[in-house]
């Protein structure tokens, strides 16, 4: 019996030892990095997507201009709806095959939206998104409801977007905030809470981490570094 006890407990300990053994090692991404991608065309730019076990976490950094700035200019929505972490390369090509399909319609839906609402908003339906202001400033919005929003693509390039499936529309409601950031300022919006940008004067640059239950594909790394 005792020899029983002690064989187990040999298994058990090994392996624990070569679960710590294959835990994951650290990530290091350096401010050359971020530079390097941040310098790359394109509005939310994935830098990595790395797995930590129970979960995936990729880090993007974002550049967004003044609001309004020009005719064309990349939507204020506080994520990447439909761009995929490889540059949307996957939207391009489906775009060339023929029209894509209509949107879904999510949200809320309203003929006449409310007086107020906030355009360019978004929501995802399970990434959380943590912003780290690194330069720039503007007013961010979150809360409230997304009204008459569109669904992300229902295609396998959703399983590449910087956020997973989302919603994008106005944002509206009595809970709507809406804050002036700067650099240096932190924010965490969890996953389905709308968010959008407004009165960015000049630029913001701000790191997004994203925890998620596996919704980025771990192993991703920017082309800009990759090495």
């Amino acid at each position: 019996m005792q020899r029983g006890i002690l064989v187990v407990l040999a298994v058990v300990l090994a392996s624990a030892a070569a679960i710590a053994q294959s835990s994951k090692a650290a990530t290091y991404i350096t401010d050359e990095e971020i530079k390097a991608v941040n310098a790359t065309p394109g509005v939310d730019r994935t830098i990595r997507v790395v797995d930590i076990g129970n979960e995936n976490f990729a880090v993007g950094v974002i550049h967004r201009g003044a609001t309004g700035a020009a005719r064309g200019a990349a939507p204020a929505a506080g994520g990447g709806a439909g761009r995929g972490a490889a540059g949307g390369g996957a939207a391009a090509a489906g775009g060339a095959r023929g029209a894509a399909p209509a949107a879904e319609p999510c949200g809320e839906q309203a003929s006449t939206p409310p007086a107020g609402a906030t355009a360019g908003g978004i929501a995802h339906d399970s990434q959380t998104e943590g912003y780290i202001i690194i330069s720039g400033g503007g007013t961010l919005v979150t809360g409230g409801r997304i009204v008459n929003g569109r669904k992300s693509a229902p295609d396998a390039a959703v399983t590449r977007e910087l956020n997973g499936p989302s919603c994008s529309g106005q944002i509206v409601g009595d809970d709507v905030v809406k804050r002036v950031v700067k650099t240096g300022d932190i924010i965490i919006i969890p996953a389905r809470v709308p968010h959008g940008w407004i009165d960015i004067t000049d630029h913001v640059d701000y790191l997004s981490l994203r925890p998620s239950d596996h919704v980025l594909q771990a192993g991703y790394v920017h082309p800009a570094i990759k090495k």
